[in-house]
């Protein structure tokens, strides 16, 4: 189904505040009706009311996607209020930022409780309705961090680690099994999200994404063109791009180049509070919506030339082969 055909049945993780937000909102102009799942009570009212005012339908359902029972339980409800399940978003994370020796046990679990296995819970339930249909989309929302860990994120990364080799793994099956249900790992850049201002840290100065900075909503672009289109993994912006070729050609050099940048990098020049709170065990949004951008809009980029080329391959192809033969027939004619 097209993005411009309305009435397909979209779920979203993570859906009260960033990218799962502005996700939500893309899908809902289009006139999709959403399941939004997250935690926090006033980031799903306020994500409902964006969905709404774009043209779609939307019921919320306060779940942390780290209990199966739960994220079963939410599938079902969607099912029986809004239909069918056509596309099914993971996107719900937590992190911790912080050195690993000052990290604690309960920290790395809770972290790939949510993070990692929140992802296979949601496939689950998704795959439990598609696979019978022998229809339906799961998209993965990822990270260049998949592939590439960093210093002070080592659970996160670690997280995404096993999102990626999951999708590995669950595309072969479906290969193998014939099946027409589509899976699709988005990898992201560092975007402008809230998770900077409430995600637990133990740095002596703010957590910053990493520059190049996007805006979430083109994250959300790249996550309904996957909803579209049967591909196997979606690289978003010129930055990701580069991490994961850099990583494959020359793993040695970004180990040496973020042992000396990816402490400072990550951090702006603000004091953090320690005492602040935090999300990792609790929702921070549960009486107060934090919307979906952070802090750093006058940072953020709204538009990536590597993502128009990436989901325009045949055109840039076609561009491509047209002047090859222009320059063959001019080289003839000349000789």
């Amino acid at each position: 189904m097209s993005e411009q055909q309305g009435g397909r049945v979209v779920v979203i993780t993570g859906a009260s505040a960033g990218v799962g937000r502005a996700t939500a909102v893309a899908f809902a102009r289009g006139g999709a009706k959403l399941g939004l799942i997250a935690r926090g009570r006033a980031g799903l009212e306020g994500a409902r009311r964006e969905v709404e005012a774009a043209g779609g339908t939307a019921i919320t359902i306060q779940a942390d996607v780290a209990d199966a029972e739960a994220v079963e339980a939410a599938a079902a409800r969607v099912e029986r209020e809004l239909g069918p399940i056509d596309i099914w978003v993971n996107n719900a994370m937590a992190s911790v930022f912080s050195p690993v020796k000052e990290m604690t046990a309960d920290e790395f679990r809770r972290v790939t409780e949510v993070t990692y296995l929140g992802q296979v819970n949601g496939t689950l339930a998704a795959l439990k309705r598609m696979l019978p249909r022998d229809r339906g989309g799961i998209i993965q929302v990822g990270s260049a961090l998949a592939y590439r860990g960093i210093p002070l994120q080592a659970a996160y990364c670690g997280a995404k680690h096993g999102t990626q080799g999951f999708c590995d793994s669950l595309r072969a099956e479906l290969l193998h099994d014939g099946s027409k249900v589509r899976l699709t790992m988005v990898q992201l850049p560092a975007l402008n999200t809230t998770q900077f201002g409430w995600v637990k840290s133990r740095l002596p100065r703010k957590a910053q994404p990493v520059p190049p900075i996007f805006q979430p909503e083109l994250a959300a672009k790249a996550i309904l063109w996957a909803a579209d289109h049967d591909r196997r993994e979606i690289a978003v912006g010129g930055s990701t791009a580069i991490v994961l070729i850099g990583n494959k050609i020359l793993p040695g050099f970004g180990d040496w180049y973020l042992a000396r940048t990816g402490y400072a990098g990550q951090q702006t020049d603000a004091p953090e509070d320690p005492h602040r709170p935090h999300n990792l065990w609790e929702p921070v949004d549960a009486d107060q919506d934090r919307g979906t951008h952070g802090t750093f809009d006058d940072q953020a980029r709204t538009s990536s030339p590597q993502l128009w080329l990436d989901t325009h391959r045949s055109w840039v192809a076609g561009g491509l082969a047209a002047l090859a033969g222009v320059a063959g027939v001019a080289i003839a004619r000349r000789k």
